[in-house]
């Protein structure tokens, strides 16, 4: 087999930015043969791992190249991919295929395993083409989007203290990009979402796709340009974390330039959104996969740990005060459904941490605050572009 593989001529091969454009406008199904090692660390938008090797027989083709070069190299893995596993592995890329007749096939620069996967694979009747230049062309490409498009995009961010509704108000907005929904964390200090939080490559790849899709979206203006509220793209005001994941640079550096819209509304409002999302809304997240009592044990060492996270900017005799308003409102939640004690937990947290970290960050982008308003004030002024009003 190894032989036939050095020969084969795949059927077919992309190779251009636009072919790796289309492929990522339209949400093509992909098929990383790389090892799982290499998939965890990024992967391209739209990617399942069916992987040629595992990480072990990866490792053990590196170190044959190390001692003795290519050839031999490439001599071993052709053995550990005709070995017992030949089967599974093809069969999984062939189910795979059926279920998605698109489906494209990539390794990390469009040689030797994306090759060998395409030739087993039409051994079963089936024939697929492969990115000839892989992961790493495509990756590449992707890093040159991004900074073509933050330096293209008209950015407003969507800002407003902790517990305003930023998230549930951005989705109202028909040109943006939910950051925090694609890095599966909501941003703050208990933002953790019960979910494991995509790799930063992955973050990244998924923010260019999104802007890669709104740009496409936009009806063609020749030889006048569209006004920029056509074009305007919609962000919320993030650090420059989200949870453990960084946000691109070269996005920041266009978020820290771009102008502000800052949503205004009263503590109560605050409270009760907080609550929303931090109480049934992660419990029932929480929930998933585990019994009630292991959910709801998980779910208040979660409140915890995050309380502990922020014991020194809180400071020690709030952080006391705090941590046995938790530990009354968790207690009679559990005995008794009684989810009341929360909000007195939640004002204090907005009151004494966010708050104050709310008005220092607000204060450095001042002169860049285009508008302040409720809810449907920030509607009807980015739907007529309304002239800027003193906010802050």
């Amino acid at each position: 087999m190894s032989e036939a593989v050095r020969t084969v001529v795949p059927a077919e091969a992309l190779a251009s930015t636009d072919a790796y454009r289309a492929l990522l406008l339209d949400g093509t199904p992909l098929i990383d043969v790389r090892a799982p090692v290499e998939f965890a660390r990024g992967a391209l938008p739209g990617a399942v791992n069916l992987p040629l090797m595992n990480d072990q027989e990866r490792h053990e083709v590196g170190i044959r190249y190390k001692q003795a070069g290519q050839a031999k190299a490439i001599e071993l893995g052709a053995q550990l991919v005709d070995g017992p596993s030949r089967a599974v592995r093809t069969q999984a890329w062939h189910d795979h295929v059926q279920a998605h007749p698109e489906a494209v096939l990539y390794c990390f620069r469009g040689g030797l395993r994306s090759r060998i996967a395409q030739f087993l694979l039409s051994e079963t009747g089936v024939t697929r083409p492969l990115i000839e230049h892989g992961y790493k062309r495509v990756r590449q490409f992707l890093i040159d989007e991004l900074e073509r498009l933050c330096a293209a995009t008209p950015f407003t961010l969507l800002a407003g203290r902790t517990g305003s509704g930023k998230t549930l108000l951005l989705a109202r907005l028909a040109r943006h990009v939910d950051l925090e929904g694609i890095a599966r964390h909501r941003g703050s200090s208990f933002g953790n979402m019960a979910a494991e939080q995509p790799a930063a490559i992955d973050v990244e790849h998924a923010i260019t796709v999104a802007l890669m899709r709104l740009e496409a979206a936009l009806p063609e203006r020749d030889p006048a340009p569209l006004p920029e509220r056509a074009r305007r793209v919609w962000l919320e005001d993030e650090g420059k974390l989200i949870g453990r994941v960084c946000l691109p640079p070269v996005l920041r550096d266009a978020m820290g330039r771009a102008p502000a819209v800052v949503l205004k509304v009263p503590m109560r409002t605050r409270i009760e959104t907080c609550f929303e999302d931090y109480v049934p809304d992660l419990l029932s997240r929480y929930r998933a996969g585990r019994g009630e009592a292991a959910a709801f044990e998980a779910y208040a060492d979660h409140h915890r740990q995050s309380l502990g996270r922020i014991r020194k900017r809180l400071g020690g005799v709030r952080h006391t005060q705090a941590g046995e308003m938790l530990d009354q409102a968790l207690h009679a939640h559990r005995e008794h459904d009684d989810t009341s004690g929360y909000a007195a937990f939640i004002e204090l947290l907005l009151t004494h941490y966010y708050d104050p970290m709310y008005d220092y960050q607000l204060s450095q982008k001042r002169r860049r605050v285009l508008f302040s308003g409720d809810e449907q004030q920030i509607l009807d002024w980015a739907a007529t572009d309304a002239p800027a009003v003193a906010g802050g």
